[in-house]
Formats: structure tokens, C-alpha cells, sequence
């Protein structure tokens, strides 16, 4: 296989809240992309000091030693966890700090695909502008639609869409991470997307597929998909705030 190339992009909106929880980073080597992006929650500022953290955390760990595959990423994303957890100050904006977090790596010479995420935020993988995987989200309204009680339609407009079931803050023992590995290896044309529920809330697969087929470039496209998030809370005092980083992957 002839190796790969990529070019990232990035959209991070703070939309109607007063300051950003959000945050996302990348590194990457000859070899090896990693990719991770977080959404804080704790209120007074806990929130972006618990999403900076878990981007710092997992973009350092994996630099000092790479993960291989889903589950080692999964580990990472643990031992990045007791570190968000031991920077918890009783009595200040950090007391009770969670954080979602998503990585995706990619090898850039074999193809070969793997991610990790706790929370909500996702990861889409496209092929031909079509969806080809997505990661599923450890939250109440995804346990409905696992058992049958909820139509996936229904999961951004269900009024508890927020509470999640797993998030990065939590005891380990009470920890839910999920890690996957890809099927088949990533091609020239495929496109990752890595965003917040502020994000995916207001632009269901359909949305993504039909502007990602249209779009001329990389930066064209979250253009059009913050234009369009910004649209549908136009009505809105307050949204969330809205982050999305995408790869798009050409040949060498």
C-alpha cells in the first residue's frame, strides 16, 4: 500500500455560552497521527481546564509511547483519566472537573486504523461521502435506542441527550471506555471527523454526508457545518458550545 497523507482542519465556537469548554489537538510523526478531542464539564471554568487537560494528557502519552492498537489507546485514555483526577482541587473550579474525550490514530504507512472515547463526543468515518462507522455514545438516550426504546431520529432532540452514563473524572472502577479498531484500512478520499455533541445535536448523518459531498475543501466543509449549526439555534439564548477537527486522507 502507498502511503498516506492527511490534511486536518479544525472549527472550535464557543456559540452562545461565555466561554469555551472545548478543546482538540493533534500529533503526528512519519509514521502516526493521533487526533483527540474533549468536552469539559464543571462549571466556573472546570470544564476548559478539564478539556485542555485530557488533550494535553493523551497527546503526551501517546508521544512517549504510541499505541497500536484500540485497546492500548483505551489504556491511554485511563492512565489519562487518574491524571485529570489527581489535578482536582477541593474548594475551587476544579473540584468536580469531567471531560468527554475521542482519539483517533491513524498509521499512515499501513492504512490501519484506531480509536478510543469516553462520553458523548464522536468520531464519523466516511467513505465516498457516505458513512461507513461511527462511534456510540455512553449516554442515556444511547441506551434506549441499544434497547430498542428510542429511534436513533430521535436521539438530538430527547430532552436528557446530555446525561451520559461514562465521562473522564470518573473513578476508575466506575470508568466506561470504549475502543475499536478498524475493519479495513483507512484509503485515499476517506474523511474522519471528530467532534461535540454541540455539533452532532443539530446535523444528523444525513447533513454530514450531503454538505461533505458538496464541499470543494476540508475548510469549505466545517464552514458550511458551523454556518448551519448556527442556523438551527439562531432561536436559541444559549447553545453549547460547538468543536469539530477533520482529517482528510490523500496518498502520499
Amino acid at each position: 500500500m502507498m502511503p498516506l497523507h492527511v490534511e486536518i482542519a479544525l472549527l472550535s465556537d464557543r456559540g452562545g455560552r461565555n466561554y469555551n469548554e472545548d478543546a482538540c489537538g493533534h500529533w503526528q510523526s512519519e509514521r502516526q497521527l493521533c487526533c483527540v478531542l474533549a468536552d469539559g464539564a464543571g462549571g466556573h471554568g472546570g470544564g476548559d481546564v478539564a478539556s485542555k487537560l485530557v488533550v494535553q494528557g493523551v497527546v503526551s502519552h501517546f508521544a512517549r509511547q504510541p499505541s497500536q492498537n484500540g485497546a492500548a489507546l483505551g489504556e491511554l485514555l485511563r492512565s489519562t483519566n487518574q491524571q485529570l483526577r489527581a489535578e482536582r482541587e477541593p474548594g475551587t473550579e476544579r473540584e468536580d472537573m469531567h471531560s468527554t474525550a475521542v482519539s483517533l490514530v491513524l498509521d499512515l504507512a499501513s492504512g490501519q486504523v484506531h480509536w478510543a472515547h469516553v462520553g458523548d463526543s464522536r468520531l464519523y468515518w466516511f467513505r465516498a461521502a457516505r458513512l461507513l462507522q461511527r462511534t456510540q455514545d455512553h449516554s442515556l438516550v444511547q441506551t434506549l435506542v441499544d434497547a430498542g426504546l428510542l429511534d436513533e431520529a430521535q436521539m438530538n432532540s430527547h430532552p436528557k441527550r446530555s446525561e451520559l452514563r461514562s465521562a473522564m473524572g470518573l473513578p476508575d472502577e466506575d470508568l466506561e471506555v470504549s475502543c475499536g479498531d478498524g475493519m479495513q484500512a483507512a484509503q485515499p478520499g476517506d474523511v474522519f471527523l471528530l467532534c461535540t455533541d454541540g455539533l452532532w445535536e443539530y446535523l444528523d448523518a444525513e447533513v454530514l454526508e450531503r454538505s461533505l459531498a458538496a464541499a470543494p475543501s476540508q475548510q469549505a466543509w466545517l464552514d458550511t457545518l458551523a454556518a448551519e449549526v448556527r442556523r438551527r439555534t439562531a432561536h436559541k439564548n444559549s447553545h453549547d458550545n460547538f468543536t469539530a477537527l477533520t482529517v482528510w486522507v490523500g496518498a502520499a
